[in-house]
């Protein structure tokens, strides 16, 4: 075993000890919450270790690192998930790697998502992004649509051809009531979660939690946790 696959083999264990005690806490089985590992700033080299490893959903923020690494794990069986906000310039690329794309949040990206799936005869799963620190018809400082603005926007996704209504996802914000409160903030997404589901049951995912915040996210019912610096390390600094 290389230096570097006993590292994230190391790594991979102490978060899936983390996630097999906090579903325990919470009364729910281990197999309801889904790792996925965020994977940008590092090599696909990595991407194929954590394969080894047993990972099976991984996730990026930036289409100019992302493209080239999916390219070059193409004959991997994976689940691509991309979290960062998304300009429609590069929706083509996303869809064309992305199996999943985290970070809906308006309904222009809506219109391009669904064109460029049909395009590329793709069905593409979309979360929207909830940002809990912003006011009615404003996005949050690290994208996301104001909890008021999720029902339209759901319905917008359900009715674009190519396009798959997955759930809610967010990120735990750093201003407003839930800054500083990250159990709080991911109960209230649940609550949001179950709005959704009332009007499209098929939403059932609710991605929540990172490295320094999945137990709470866990406690919370959250079904994905996107964990990147406690499976790889810290990252190195963009250029």
């Amino acid at each position: 075993m290389t230096d570097r696959k006993a590292e994230l083999a190391a790594n991979l264990a102490r978060v899936e000890e983390r996630l097999a005690t906090s579903c325990a806490a919470a009364g729910r089985p281990r197999e309801d919450v889904t790792l996925v590992v965020v994977t940008k700033t590092y090599p696909a080299s990595d991407v194929r270790i954590l394969r080894e490893l047993g990972v099976r959903h991984v996730a990026e923020n930036r289409d100019q690192d992302a493209a080239p690494k999916a390219a070059a794990c193409a004959d991997l069986s994976l689940t691509w998930h991309f979290v960062g906000q998304l300009q429609t310039n590069k929706v083509r690329s996303v869809t064309s790697y992305a199996d999943i794309v985290q970070s809906v949040d308006r309904s222009k990206l809506v219109t391009a998502l669904s064109a460029a799936a049909v395009r590329g005869e793709r069905e593409l799963g979309c979360l929207i992004q909830v940002a809990l620190d912003a006011e009615s018809g404003e996005r949050g400082e690290r994208g996301g649509v104001a909890p008021d603005g999720v029902e339209e926007l759901a319905d917008a996704i359900a009715g674009a051809p190519g396009l798959r209504l997955g759930g809610l996802m967010t990120v735990a914000p750093l201003a407003g009531e839930y800054a500083g409160r990250q159990r709080a903030a991911f109960e209230r997404l649940m609550e949001i979660s179950s709005r959704l589901r009332s009007a499209h049951p098929a939403a059932n995912m609710v991605s929540a939690g990172m490295s320094g915040d999945l137990e709470d996210a866990v406690a919370a019912g959250a079904t994905h946790v996107r964990v990147g610096t406690a499976v790889l390390g810290v990252r190195p600094r963009l250029g």
